[in-house]
């Protein structure tokens, strides 16, 4: 008797892709009925692409000398007496295009924020996953210190670290490398929101069988708290980094308005809400305005999508 195949005629089933089994998944399906969430993501991404893609959008480029001119300054928009066309938004103190420093602002900041957040995830879930799974003396110091972080606020932090930094290198280098300062100085300010959680997470998780078998197979703590006990600590995670995001901007943004963030010569939201609050009251309230309306929008908007994630990740809120 050979060995045939037949042919029945039954086409076989294709595999569901990853973003087909998403979109049907609980999360993909309290998306769709959500009309907030909806509204928040496609602003999100409308603000994000646009942002990214600045160097095309933006009529000028604001780093370029060239194509500014301090005579076309104080500009009002077009829906007002006295604008020019080329200038929808109108134009800021220094005579730069203010639709196209805020595509270039709303991206410095944007980056910014997911860099912090960034280094605040690994530094916070590093020792979260350390303390939790050690336990003991480790966990109590790293305790200790996230409790001693937490004492101080972000922005106390931040002001007193750039001050000082700024004071050491000068003004010059401080401009320079403001970016890197800002990133360093927000993420180190905000590992224990992440520490505590992901510390909570391994206490519970550690305990379980998964983890015992792990053990009893020869596996190392590191692999144990990477490979096994770290996915299962990723949707708290998820949520505090939405909510994260918008609370960096926002660092950001306060930090600049303070001249301890962007310098006024690299546009960040921050930096342009700053430069033109010395003019709100001399009639030309549109370069502050502007530019803080999107950045209430943006942070509006990421923060509540972290709502609609915190309460779609946590099964004692999620009612389907």
């Amino acid at each position: 008797m050979s060995n045939s195949t037949f042919d029945t005629g039954t086409p076989p089933l294709a595999t569901p892709s990853r973003l087909s089994l998403m979109w049907n998944s609980n999360i993909g399906y309290s998306f769709r009925r959500n009309p907030v969430a909806i509204i928040s993501m496609v602003v999100f991404w409308l603000i994000t692409l646009a942002a990214f893609f600045a160097p095309v959008l933006a009529p000028y480029n604001p780093y370029d000398p060239s194509q500014i001119d301090i005579l076309n300054s104080e500009y009002p928009p077009v829906w007002i007496d006295g604008s020019l066309p080329e200038f929808s938004l109108g134009t800021d103190d220094q005579g730069r295009d203010l639709l196209s420093t805020i595509l270039y602002g709303t991206r410095l900041s944007i980056i910014i924020g997911l860099c912090a957040v960034a280094l605040q995830a690994f530094l916070g879930i590093s020792i979260g996953l350390i303390s939790g799974y050690v336990g003991g003396r480790t966990d109590s110091l790293l305790m200790r210190l996230a409790d001693i972080q937490l004492s101080f606020s972000t922005l106390m932090v931040a002001i007193i670290f750039l001050a000082i930094t700024q004071a050491l290198f000068g003004s010059e280098v401080f401009s320079r490398y403001a970016v890197l300062f800002l990133v360093g100085v927000i993420g180190v300010a905000e590992w224990p929101q992440y520490a505590r959680t992901v510390r909570a997470t391994v206490l519970a998780e550690k305990k379980k069988e998964y983890v015992d078998a792990a053990r009893v197979m020869g596996f190392g703590p590191m692999r144990i708290m990477v490979r096994h006990i770290l996915p299962n600590s990723l949707s708290p995670i998820f949520v505090i980094s939405t909510v994260q995001v918008a609370n960096a901007i926002i660092s950001e943004a306060s930090l600049s308005f303070l001249g301890l963030g962007m310098p006024p010569n690299q546009p960040s939201l921050g930096s342009l809400i700053s430069s033109g609050f010395d003019y709100i009251f001399s009639g030309s309230w549109w370069i502050t305005a502007i530019p803080g309306l999107v950045l209430v929008v943006l942070v509006l908007v990421i923060n509540l999508l972290g709502d609609w994630m915190r309460d779609v990740l946590n099964p004692k809120l999620y009612k389907g």
